[in-house]
């Protein structure tokens, strides 16, 4: 949205103050921990931007609350998946064998918009070291969620998520629906039959710096399927649910969201076939 949009659609600024105050409101509290997927444009123009959007979540928190967010680059994997866009054939060994290493401190996200750009950068935050799928997180958690967080079966039972729900973190939905909940990925892994396929990205193993590939499930269409399971679980389930700023958004049980998506997309699956 063009600033001077966001700026005619409201009528005060949004601010840190009015934003905690917001996220109290929907019942965010101090000592949560609390997975976060944003869209600064919803929320309306807010003075500070992303500053101010990473401060307000840290203000409610408070010192003995964790704050994730995904930090995916999806941009270092496998060329020859590339299709927004795709490039020459010819273009992949290149490619392969010149993408820079995957580094927690440098590489930047990919589409996941100004909020976790930013905060992956913030003072004090641990990143993992997945080197396309990464999560970032600050906070006395921080290292139980994201250390360890390996090559194979990215946001499975091993990785940030599985620990998340481990946790019994909230997810927070801030302007974004069920489309962008990345941590519905977790509910395939424990889907019966998954197929299985492989990628690549450039990582640095033992000091140097490979192309490595790694294996995963094929991940389902979160598109046309991840905002119908989550009408559904809203109907069975009562939510938090309000405006942060301008933004509609969510703040949801990570464990209870998951054990329902689970036999709801097997469902969904089996009256496909």
């Amino acid at each position: 949205m063009p600033e001077r949009d966001a700026i005619a659609g409201i009528d005060a600024p949004r601010t840190r103050s009015s934003l905690a105050r917001d996220l109290r409101a929907l019942s965010l509290a101090p000592a949560d921990t609390v997975i976060v997927h944003s869209s600064l444009s919803a929320i309306g123009w807010v003075a500070g931007g992303p500053v101010a959007v990473v401060q307000a979540l840290l203000d409610v928190l408070g010192d003995a609350g964790t704050l994730v967010m995904p930090t995916q680059s999806a941009d270092n994997s496998d060329p020859a998946a590339w299709e927004n866009p795709p490039v020459p054939q010819a273009w992949w060994p290149t490619i392969r064998a010149e993408m820079p290493a995957f580094d927690p401190a440098v590489t930047p996200t990919r589409g996941m918009g100004r909020v976790p750009e930013l905060f992956r950068t913030w003072p004090g935050v641990m990143r993992s070291a997945h080197p396309a799928l990464s999560f970032a997180a600050l906070g006395p958690r921080a290292r139980e969620i994201v250390e360890g967080h390996g090559f194979d079966d990215a946001f499975g039972e091993a990785s940030p998520l599985g620990r998340l729900y481990l946790l019994d973190a909230r997810i927070l939905l801030l302007g974004v629906g069920y489309d962008s909940n990345t941590s519905l990925h977790l509910a395939e892994y424990r889907l019966p039959g998954m197929p299985r396929t492989t990628n690549g990205a450039a990582a640095t193993v033992d000091g140097i710096r490979k192309w490595v590939t790694y294996s995963d499930v094929v991940h389902l269409d979160s598109d046309e399927l991840f905002p119908p399971l989550g009408a559904a679980f809203e109907a069975a389930h009562l939510q938090c649910t309000g405006k942060v700023g301008s933004a509609e958004s969510r703040l949801l049980p990570m464990r209870a969201l998951l054990d329902f998506a689970v036999p709801w997309l097997a469902g969904r699956l089996e009256a496909a076939k």
